[in-house]
């Protein structure tokens, strides 16, 4: 209520001090934020009013409470006569238009907003095909002038943010998603603040998005410290001479706004219209009534309208009839500029609103998002170069894989660029909502709006989508797999001699040699043998000696036999034993080689995660905190509540016990078991952890549970990897946005059209490529016995070549020395013979 006795009073006063007998009287509407206009809308209404008296009624505009303005307003028009209702307010006020007119009172407004270089602004958007923008000013009355002309005619969503407030930029840098454009408004030393805080704040980083909107016509800003190429909309020189409603030789380099000198001449202008009235013998006072419906007489204020159009038709200015406003129609130059370059863009004026330069050619500028993700090969991971991880220029890690690839296509087909980062809480993971209902990780930076847009491998969950948007999967399903390490065996080239073992190939020997022994001594004391019964056996018959005995037991280990058999009785008795056991001991050892062989070929002992969970012998794990850990955690626990359930119903008395009446248990506690497993065997940290373990034990003892995609990736790049059985508890992975943003349908219809050219396929392909498995060493037997495997053979064949070689040699040394001994004996023995030969013939002489 002090502020409308505060007005009253303030619009008394005025009265009072100008002349009781006037000939015009004006009721001038100002803003309360422009005091300052009215002292030089009264002192230049005098200058010119020399030959008329012209009282200034002003009232001060408090939009908060309008109402009372209003009725404040009417108490002073029905307490005497008026000339015309003067409305400096920023967006024009209606119910006063509607009072004047009712009452045929000339209505005219003056600009005193900055609506022109909003609407420039607004216009220069417009062509660039903008939908939304940041804007700027020095303070809350520039902001609200502003937004007069805004609501109602601008189709850009933007955001509106003034320098005193000290948090503005701070929420500039946090606005998701962030705005394609910032258009900043004031002096030239209102924008060099605006450019300082935004370089500060490192907001300046994209060519062609920052927009500076000078309101002066001050040239000192600092154009050579601009790194990126910067929009500039600048009244030109010319538009000095229309705001000083002069001719020639102007100057408002001092002018801080186009405001001050513009109310000056306007309101000398006014005066000139309400001069001529007078010399004409208009009638210039009428009475005002609030509640009048309709005018008797619109002479008047047809009268003042000519008369004001004939003041504009010799000035600068221009009075724009449907609005009955007065304004300057300046024109501003559009350039972007920056230390390497400037580029003239356009003009913008009032009648022809933004034209472009004919030498500029128009080049779209992209959105900018905010993509959140989680790095998870191969979805995403830092790409490295000799062990070291890549950086860009801005120190940033440069990512890479199946998520980045697909971020790329998107920002083609829906036209952005894009920011990639992770977790703002330095987790690395997907988030988890805690009691109090606030998420974690990269759905936390979603929900917070710290990132517009999520691409990552995370799976669509219902508690997900109570606080954010998901859109058309890219990725169908991908569950839960198992991993496991090949087991290193030992390797040998004798692997047939392990068949058995060594005390069963030295009784083998042991045998062999009893028998040769016995066989000898047989063959030499029997009565009927060959050797001792010659006349029963006439013919060459092969006598065992030692040496042959041998040969015949070692022999008949093979296919050709031990050659001829001897003829005694016990001799032949002691042979037929022995090759039983010959017969006996081969086929043991060629079934025992042939099971040997047929283990080594087995894969794994396990093939689905039932086997796992029913064995003993290999341990497995899960990454702590994963949503792998929190399936088995929740599956044991429903098992739980069901044995719960279960034991309530067989001992409820008030039931029909029969029903459940059974020897056991009827649901396995499968899951409960698993849970306990990886609870013992202890969870590990990350994926890389969990690979790295089983890399570690050699004897393929110890598997990994975990993301079905990330295991078959390793699988696939890893020989030392065997998959066991099939993915479990699949769920597909799609792209994630705010709730309610209307970036969900745009990116639903992009993967859709991805998906019908097959894209997915293609990137898939790329990332899992099974053909790389065709690469992997064999190093067991499961395509076949290899040499190495039976090398042990073929290397012993090769010794008893060696060994028949130097045998050779020993035989044919050993023959060459007989041979000459018996040479040299057979000379010794002709000449002794030639001697005694010579003695007996000298006797007999």
């Amino acid at each position: 209520m002090w502020r409308l006795v505060a007005a009253y009073l303030i619009g008394s006063l005025v009265d009072i001090s100008l002349s009781q007998t006037s000939d015009a009287r004006l009721m001038v509407i100002t803003e309360k934020s422009q005091r300052g206009l009215e002292s030089r809308f009264t002192e230049s209404i005098k200058t010119v009013a020399s030959d008329i008296t012209i009282d200034v009624i002003f009232q001060p505009m408090d939009h908060e409470i309008e109402d009372q303005i209003f009725n404040n307003t009417c108490a002073q028009l029905r307490q005497k006569q008026f000339t015309a209702i003067i409305d400096m307010t920023w967006g024009g006020w209606r119910e006063v238009e509607k009072v004047a007119t009712a009452n045929g009172l000339p209505y005219m407004r003056i600009e005193t907003a900055n609506h022109q270089f909003v609407k420039s602004a607004d216009d220069y958007l417009r062509d660039r095909d903008a939908i939304d923008a940041a804007l700027i000013f020095k303070d809350e009355t520039d902001l609200d002038e502003s937004l007069y002309w805004i609501i109602g005619n601008s189709y850009i969503r933007v955001i509106v943010v003034s320098l005193d407030q000290p948090d503005a930029f701070d929420r500039l840098a946090k606005m998701r998603p962030t705005p394609s454009y910032y258009i900043a408004h004031g002096d030239t030393d209102t924008l060099k603040t605006v450019f300082e805080k935004a370089k500060a704040k490192k907001l300046m980083k994209r060519d062609s998005r920052w927009n500076l909107v000078a309101q002066d016509w001050d040239t000192s800003f600092p154009v050579n410290e601009l790194d990126t190429q910067t929009t500039f909309i600048e009244m030109t020189k010319g538009s000095c001479c229309v705001v000083l409603n002069k001719d020639s030789d102007c100057n408002c380099d001092a002018l801080k706004s186009p405001i001050n000198p513009f109310i000056s001449q306007a309101a000398k202008l006014l005066a000139q219209a309400l001069k001529l009235m007078k010399s004409e013998n208009k009638n210039l006072l009428a009475s005002v009534d609030c509640s009048a419906s309709a005018a008797s007489s619109t002479q008047m204020a047809q009268d003042f309208v000519d008369n004001i159009k004939r003041q504009v038709s010799s000035s600068t200015y221009k009075y724009v009839s449907d609005k009955s406003l007065l304004t300057f129609p300046i024109t501003l130059d559009v350039n972007s500029k920056s230390k390497r370059k400037s580029v003239k863009m356009g003009s913008w004026t009032m009648t022809d609103e933004f034209t472009k330069d004919s030498t500029y050619v128009h080049t779209p500028i992209p959105r900018f998002f905010r993509v959140g993700t989680v790095t998870r090969t191969p979805w995403t991971f830092q790409d490295m170069k000799n062990g070291i991880a890549t950086m860009d220029v801005e120190g940033n890690p440069v990512l890479g894989g199946y998520c980045v690839e697909l971020l790329k296509e998107m920002s083609n087909k829906m036209f952005f660029e894009y920011e990639v980062v992770l977790p703002s809480d330095g987790s690395n993971d997907f988030g988890k909502k805690d009691k109090n209902g606030d998420w974690s990780g990269l759905v936390g930076d979603l929900v917070s709006g710290e990132v517009d847009i999520a691409v990552a491998a995370m799976t669509m969950t219902s508690e997900r989508e109570e606080v954010i948007d998901f859109v058309a999967p890219y990725f169908d399903q991908s569950g839960i797999s198992i991993i496991i390490r090949k087991p290193i065996r030992e390797r040998s080239l004798f692997k047939f001699m392990e068949v058995l073992k060594i005390e069963v190939w030295l009784a083998i020997l042991g045998a062999l040699v009893v028998t040769a022994l016995m066989l000898w001594l047989l063959d030499k004391f029997s009565p009927y043998s060959a050797k001792n019964n010659k006349e029963a056996y006439p013919g060459p018959c092969r006598e065992f000696t030692l040496k042959e005995s041998f040969w015949f037991a070692l022999t008949s280990f093979t296919p050709q036999g031990g050659g001829e058999a001897p003829k005694a009785l016990s001799a032949r008795v002691l042979v037929a034993a022995y090759w039983l056991f010959v017969v006996l001991m081969l086929a043991t050892f060629t079934a025992n080689l042939a099971a040997f062989l047929t283990v080594e070929r087995m894969q794994t002992t396990v093939q689905s995660m039932e086997e796992l969970a029913r064995q003993s012998k290999i341990n497995y794990t899960v990454v702590r905190d994963s949503p792998y850990m929190e399936y088995f955690q929740n599956m044991a626990n429903a098992e739980e509540d069901l044995y719960r359930v279960w034991k309530d119903l067989t001992l409820n008395s008030s039931g029909d016990q029969s029903k459940y009446r059974v020897w056991d248990y009827p649901i396995k506690e499968q899951y409960t078991h698993i849970y306990q497993v990886i609870q013992n065997s202890g969870m590990v940290n990350s994926s890389e952890e969990g690979f790295q373990k089983v890399l570690d034990n050699t004897n393929g003892e110890f598997a990994f549970v975990h993301d079905a995609s990330e295991i078959r990736y390793e699988f696939y790049n890893n020989c030392n990897f065997t998959e066991v059985g099939e993915p479990f508890a699949e769920q597909p992975y799609a792209v994630a946005v705010q709730q309610g943003s209307h970036l969900q349908e745009e990116i639903s219809k992009v993967i859709l059209e991805l998906q019908k050219d097959r894209y997915f396929e293609t990137l898939y392909g790329k990332y899992w490529n099974s053909s790389l498995r065709s690469d992997c060493p064999t190093l067991d037997d499961s395509d076949g016995i290899t040499l190495r495997s039976l090398g042990g053979v073929f290397i012993a064949t090769l010794v008893g070549l060696a060994i028949a070689m130097v045998t050779l040699g020993i035989e044919v040394a050993y023959y060459k020395k007989k041979e000459n001994t018996e040479i040299i004996a057979g000379d010794i023995n002709s000449r002794s013979t030639s001697k005694i030969m010579q003695v007996t013939q000298k006797d007999g002489i």
